[in-house]
């Protein structure tokens, strides 16, 4: 704990070190030439976005009736840019309570650098596996694990790899990744994904297809549809994912629906549910659920609210979320949110003793 204070005011007086000496040239414009003048677009603050975010809360187990409060984690935030077109990005795990190992590089989410222009980018480093779920795709806490797919909970999405995005038109991405296989860890075992991601004023899709190395020349096939639509404050996820080693069975044996519906009451109030339906399959040789739902039906459902106390950020929430499933689990979780601005604490705090 006290390497960690340490680290804290060592980052805390470098970001404010940063603030002071950039507070003239680190707002940097981007110009192009245009018939010889220069043509400002945007402004990029080298300073990078540090913060910790943390989960804490009460959970309640109704089915054995047993309850205790705990914490979902603390993580370290970086994101930031080199230059105009590289950028990188960091998220560790200090502690948590749902990853057995945090040691070394088994803490970090993610950990990338990437150069990217007007028309694509190249991304290297620790990243997620593109898969089209936005389920899949959510921050750890922002998410309720009892409430998810076994898929989500099972699957380790993180990996060492590259990957290359292409925009073809406006709101539109196409992405290619290569990267270490969630199902081994040998050497020359392999992830190929391939992904689609467009986003309009009323839809947002997020479809993947992907192979997944697990043995010599044998791979999980994984089809994989992320749809997302807005109607004014209502948002609805609509997922389906279907994966197989034997393409014979695929969209029979192993599959994940869900629907999940949400409203937001302005900026300081959300409900939400969702409901699932997931099958994984007895003979497979790849684990994605829990021994005691392979081979059945696992229905999963919940419920919850969520509250954004601060009227000018949503650096604090509030939630409690109850779910359920169809093998008698019963939880409810009441907890809050918190997003510690480590640069803007930074820049409030040397900005006063600047004064």
């Amino acid at each position: 704990m006290k390497r960690f204070f340490v680290f804290l005011g060592v980052v805390l007086a470098a970001i404010g070190s940063a603030a002071s000496a950039q507070e003239v040239d680190s707002m940097v414009p981007m110009q192009k030439s245009s018939w010889g003048d220069a043509k400002t677009e945007e402004v990029i603050d080298y300073v990078p976005e540090i913060s910790l975010d943390t989960r804490a809360g009460y959970n309640q187990y109704f089915t054995d009736g047993s309850g205790r409060f705990g914490g979902d984690g603390l993580y370290l935030d970086i994101n930031g840019y080199i230059s105009p077109h590289f950028s990188y990005s960091l998220n560790h795990r200090l502690a948590s309570t749902y990853y057995e190992d945090n040691s070394g590089f088994n803490g970090t989410n993610w950990m990338t650098l990437t150069y990217e222009t007007d028309d694509f980018a190249f991304t290297v480093g620790k990243d997620a596996l593109l898969v089209g779920s936005f389920e899949y795709d959510a921050y750890d806490l922002d998410t309720y694990y009892d409430m998810n797919s076994m898929f989500y909970n099972m699957l380790d999405c993180w990996q060492w790899g590259v990957s290359a995005s292409w925009y073809p038109a406006d709101g539109q991405s196409v992405i290619f990744q290569f990267a270490n296989s969630p199902f081994a860890w040998e050497d020359d075992y392999f992830a190929y994904n391939a992904a689609w991601r467009g986003e309009w004023d009323f839809y947002e899709s997020y479809w993947t297809v992907n192979m997944w190395q697990f043995e010599p020349n044998r791979y999980v096939k994984a089809l994989n549809l992320g749809n997302r639509f807005y109607i004014g404050g209502l948002t609805l996820d609509l997922e389906y994912m279907t994966r197989s080693a034997d393409m014979k069975t695929l969209f029979k044996d192993d599959f994940t629906f869900l629907a999940a519906p949400s409203y937001e009451f302005g900026d300081s109030f959300r409900v939400f549910a969702k409901f699932g339906w997931e099958r994984v399959a007895e003979e497979l040789p790849y684990e994605l659920a829990y021994e005691d739902y392979v081979g059945s039906d696992y229905l999963f459902y919940g419920a919850g609210v969520e509250f954004f106390p601060l009227k000018e950020d949503k650096d604090v929430r509030m939630h409690a979320a109850w779910s359920s499933n169809n093998f008698g689990d019963n939880y409810l979780n009441v907890g809050v949110t918190w997003k510690f601005d480590l640069t803007g604490a930074a820049r409030y705090l040397f900005g006063k003793l600047g004064k």
